[in-house]
């Protein structure tokens, strides 16, 4: 499959231990630490299939995710990026993004990176509740979050952004508030605020050998059964407005359904995502688009994924085509989370215009000159326009 991509996704699965609510491709403990960990072997297989997966494309964006690619060494990020730029070409003023965890032994060398050509950080820091965060498993503090803020401007990183989770087990109204505050006291770019979501890859068939998921643990399992018991959508609800208030009352304008910026500093790697354009991805359990119909996928396991590209081969994993309708409804989907909306002439097409009907009908859809996009009530039910404008 080859096509011109926009951004190029490298994921890196490793963690020092792994959350009970997160779904991503991760390992950890040995894998990730320790003198026999499979770091420098994963950034060999990285390479080799950066390589096989080159076309001369001038790439806008470089996005390292995981996991906590910070684990890596400034040298072996530098390293990822020089193969980008062989294989693809980086644009000269290129967004070149790495996830952080808050923590000594998670925020990696962050002046390196800077070094290394990366010039965008996304700090994990989910809350600023201490309570919280243990209840979440992660490692860090509220402390910790501030720190790593703080450190990344002190390494010369001019675009900071922080993610923060809401519906969390145990989290109110005003603890919400607290940690909006908290952030919003920071010198941020960005903020991206996710609503926790707890879904079963192993019942919806994404865990097998070639499946994108790694089954889900037992103990994980367990957590997510009693964290859905205490979550509340009403709750969730009023929590997404209260943050579409402060964000906005800092000077941080909403341009996509979980996501907000400072003007000029919304992620341009993540806008190709909900743009429809054609994206490249490496690694265990990573996907990508060529920006038509056809989406495909890395499987998750990582030793088959090893096994192959030492092998000199592409790893396995799967694809889908879409129909042309489901594609056309994929894009509208796509384009309505964002705040630049959906064109006119896309939105008055015979097969999406009885959704947006219905949807503007119900007060969750706007009209702006030449485009149509969510109202704040159509962002809290974005998922009951979705659904009907997938074909039947």
């Amino acid at each position: 499959m080859r096509f011109t991509p926009a951004g190029l996704y490298i994921h890196l699965p490793f963690c020092l231990s792994i959350c009970p609510y997160c779904d991503f491709v991760v390992y950890a403990g040995h894998a990730a630490r320790g003198p026999g960990n499979g770091i420098a072997r994963l950034v060999d297989a990285l390479v080799t299939e950066i390589t096989l997966r080159g076309r001369r494309s001038s790439l806008a964006s470089v996005y390292l995710g995981g996991g906590t690619p910070a684990l890596l060494s400034a040298g072996q990020v530098a390293r990822l990026l020089a193969a980008a730029d062989g294989a693809f070409g980086l644009a000269r003023d290129a967004e070149v993004t790495i996830e952080v965890n808050p923590g000594p032994q998670e925020h990696g060398d962050l002046a390196g990176f800077r070094a290394a050509g990366v010039n965008r950080v996304s700090v994990g820091a989910q809350s600023f509740d201490a309570g919280q965060l243990r209840r979440l498993g992660r490692r860090h503090t509220p402390d910790d979050n501030r720190a790593a803020v703080a450190l990344a401007r002190l390494a010369g990183f001019d675009n900071v952004s922080l993610d923060l989770l809401y519906d969390v087990p145990g989290q109110t109204l005003d603890s919400w508030r607290a940690t909006l505050h908290a952030a919003l006291s920071l010198p941020l770019d960005h903020v991206s605020a996710y609503s926790l979501t707890l879904d079963d890859p192993d019942a919806e068939g994404l865990t097998g050998p070639r499946g994108d998921h790694l089954p889900v643990r037992h103990g994980a399992r367990q957590w997510r059964a009693r964290a859905r018991a205490e979550q509340d959508p009403d709750r969730a609800a009023a929590m997404y407005e209260l943050a579409e208030d402060e964000l906005a009352r800092a000077g941080l304008h909403w341009y996509e359904i979980s996501n907000w910026a400072r003007p000029g500093r919304e992620s341009r790697h993540n806008l190709a995502y909900w743009q429809g354009r054609a994206w490249e991805a490496v690694g265990p359990g990573a996907h990508r688009y060529d920006g038509v119909r056809t989406r495909s996928w890395n499987a998750a396991r990582l030793a088959g994924y090893l096994a192959a590209l030492e092998s000199g081969h592409l790893p396995p994993g799967g694809r889908e085509v879409s129909d042309a309708g489901t594609a056309r409804a994929e894009l509208a989907m796509l384009r309505l989370r964002t705040a630049a909306g959906l064109s006119a002439r896309l939105a008055r097409r015979a097969d999406l215009a009885p959704a947006l009907r219905w949807a503007r009908g119900n007060g969750l859809i706007e009209d702006a000159p030449d485009l149509v996009r969510l109202s704040l009530r159509g962002r809290l039910l974005a998922n009951e326009i979705m659904g009907r404008l997938l074909p039947t």
